[in-house]
């Protein structure tokens, strides 16, 4: 084991996700996850060597309570004086920010501005910020941005056809999210196929309960589904995707729903738990529409051609089409809805071998198209915890 560990932190508003990375090995040593947080029976629970273990927050649980835990479990394996470093998912740099930065005041101020463009997640990465200054003083903390690798996305892409100055006064233009996620990928693919990246046109799938997908080419990201939030785009688990944006007038006159409450359901209740009525989990919509439940079909089916029709749409940003790459805890694992979708895009040169797609499954990597296909289909698990800690390892001159 290395010396020198690096801790990883994802905060939500109400979690805290956290991992120990080994940074010689990349390997995950410890993991937790912070839930409840700001509530009276807030917990953390961790993992290691494959046990668990729940620990109540009862005195302290916020956020600061939650890294406070997680010292005192780092304590108990004798990782506290091995941690060399911190890195924290941000979601939204904005503008600002197109790479990963050594945190300091100006950095948080940075972050702090932006936070209307993610008005739900960087003030609780900002609470994951101050606790690790505060619990593990003195150490380096590392931002790395969802949006920052969308950054090189070119005017005609990021811009909306709203009053350019909506755009000068306000930022209102198509950030994109999942950044680290697409930056990870695009480079194993490209490893994994023994290719040169920059030579590469590709469309990636990050599949979850929330979805997006991109288009990168010359190793770059040209163009993203997820916009100024991460409403747009594709249907996710509770989220609508793309819709008519005079659906809030319509839900105001018809519904009597102010904006926050249409905005609340269409991040909250729509997509594939709004078209089921059964769920928002794709594993329990897969099985509901192999059972015939009308909703769990239809709602598949959606998702499936909405998807479809990204791809294409993203083979023209890219330039064209050389690789389709599935990530993302669906995109990995749902072989039901990659056969659809490349059964959608044949025409594009995609052949499945159904075989090889049943096995790409589980954290396996694989082609998932025959070897005649004029296009490579590929499942490549992503790993943002691991580009995070390199990041971090990095800029803090480990």
């Amino acid at each position: 084991m290395s010396q020198q560990l690096i801790l990883v932190l994802n905060c939500g508003s109400s979690s805290l996700k956290g991992a120990v990375l080994d940074n010689a090995s990349g390997d995950v040593l410890l993991s937790c996850l912070g839930e409840k947080l700001g509530l009276p029976d807030a917990y953390i629970t961790f993992k290691f060597n494959g046990e668990k273990n729940k620990v109540q927050l009862s005195s302290n649980p916020n956020h600061t309570g939650a890294v406070e835990a997680l010292m005192e479990e780092l304590k108990k394996h004798g990782f506290d004086s091995s941690i060399a470093a911190i890195g924290h998912r941000v979601v939204s740099g904005g503008e600002t920010y197109s790479e990963s930065i050594l945190i300091d005041e100006a950095v948080i101020a940075g972050i702090e501005k932006c936070i209307p463009l993610a008005p739900l997640h960087n003030p609780a990465n900002l609470l994951g910020i101050r606790a690790a200054q505060e619990i593990f003083k003195g150490l380096p903390n590392v931002a790395v941005f969802d949006t920052a690798f969308h950054q090189t996305m070119p005017e005609h892409a990021y811009m909306y056809a709203v009053p350019q100055e909506l755009y000068k006064q306000h930022g209102l233009r198509r950030y994109g999210f999942h950044g680290t996620s697409y930056r990870y990928v695009a480079d194993e693919a490209a490893r994994f196929l023994g290719k040169d990246k920059n030579s590469l046109r590709m469309v990636i799938a990050h599949l979850g309960n929330g979805a997006s997908i991109s288009a990168i080419a010359e190793g770059v990201s040209k163009d993203t589904s997820m916009g100024l939030t991460p409403l747009e785009g594709l249907v996710m688990g509770t989220r609508s995707g793309d819709i008519d944006p005079a659906v809030f007038g319509f839900l105001a006159d018809n519904a009597g729903l102010s904006v926050s409450e249409a905005t609340d359901l269409l991040n909250k209740k729509s997509g594939l738990l709004g078209l089921s009525g059964l769920s928002s989990d794709c594993r329990a919509i897969e099985e509901g529409a192999l059972e015939g439940h009308p909703g769990a079909k239809l709602a598949l089916e959606v998702f499936v051609y909405r998807l479809a029709k990204y791809v294409g749409s993203m083979a023209v940003a890219a330039g064209g089409l050389d690789v389709l790459a599935f990530t993302g805890g669906i995109g990995e694992n749902s072989d039901i809805i990659r056969s659809k979708v490349l059964d959608y895009v044949s025409f594009l040169g995609f052949t499945e071998d159904k075989e090889a797609n049943t096995k790409a499954r589980f954290g396996n990597a694989g082609v998932i198209t025959t070897a005649d296909s004029k296009a490579i289909a590929v499942v490549i698990p992503t790993n943002e915890e691991l580009m995070i800690a390199q990041d971090t390892a990095r800029l803090s001159g480990l």
